[in-house]
């Protein structure tokens, strides 16, 4: 199945004013959060990909055309260093397609642009790469197959850590509430689409405004939702937070690797905070 990645954005909230990289290029560990994003996929078996490009193409361009696989494999050194033999792989078996989808196309307008590579394509996966999570993605594709909704998305409880005000007569407090305990959901940026996604998507149209509010307006749109890990990157103090996860060794997003999937749990896992409206 395809996997169409949105990372062309300029993606202003991650800036921490020295690094120009776009945002899918901070880095996580030793690789960025889009190689995160695709190895989940590929864990599953998705790895023909269609990366839909603008601000810093060339930062991802030049991430895999020169890529070291022995940054994160296991390798045997002979000759000197003129002969490297790998003993697994990361990205051998997979198929990428970069594609300039404008510099300031929104998300809906940029998947418009890939529609060409997607056809006869049943269903199709679409992702923001900038959000991590060890969702079980099989079972969430597996509904969405089961199912005649036109899409689907992954839903996650508000992560937002501000608190709201509930008032009563003559402006009187009544309660103050954390966000992330009220009975709503938020939208993960983990989709399965059918190509009728494209019949509701404009010119310079938003995915989830147009696209998915209108499956959802006909009653065509399916959640999944999911209460365990799911973590943004959307701002500094966001990939902060998972660096700072993934140095102490909890990194639960990597259900590629069993070892470092089944970490013990820190007593306080960092948390998404001050999350905004994409």
């Amino acid at each position: 199945m395809k996997v169409v990645l949105f990372c062309g954005g300029y993606g202003m909230r991650m800036r921490d004013g020295t690094n120009v990289a776009p945002k899918p290029m901070m880095m996580l560990g030793n690789r960025p959060l889009i190689w995160h994003v695709m190895r989940y996929y590929a864990f599953y078996g998705h790895r023909d990909f269609i990366l839909c490009l603008g601000y810093g193409a060339q930062h991802i361009k030049d991430f895999f055309l020169h890529y070291a696989e022995t940054s994160s494999n296991d390798f045997v050194m002979t000759a000197s260093g003129q002969k490297i033999e790998l003993l697994s792989s990361d990205i051998a078996d997979w198929r990428i397609s970069f594609i300039d989808t404008g510099l300031k196309s929104p998300i809906g307008e940029r998947l418009r642009r890939v529609r060409h590579l997607l056809e006869g394509e049943e269903l199709f996966l679409a992702n923001y790469a900038d959000v991590l999570t060890d969702a079980p993605l099989d079972r969430m594709v597996e509904r969405m197959q089961d199912s005649q909704a036109g899409a689907s998305l992954l839903a996650v409880p508000p992560q937002s850590a501000f608190h709201v005000v509930e008032m009563g007569e003559d402006d009187v407090v009544t309660e103050i509430r954390s966000v992330n305990t009220l009975p709503m959901w938020e939208n993960g940026g983990y989709f399965v689409l059918r190509q009728e996604i494209f019949d509701l998507l404009p010119e310079n149209g938003d995915l989830v405004e147009d696209g998915c509010a209108g499956l959802a307006a006909r009653g065509r749109l399916l959640a999944y939702p999911y209460l365990g890990f799911w973590h943004p990157a959307d701002t500094v103090k966001e990939r902060a937070a998972l660096d700072e996860a993934y140095q102490s060794g909890h990194h639960p997003w990597m259900v590629w690797d069993s070892d470092k999937h089944n970490a013990p749990v820190p007593e306080q896992m960092p948390i998404a905070i001050d999350i905004e409206a994409r």
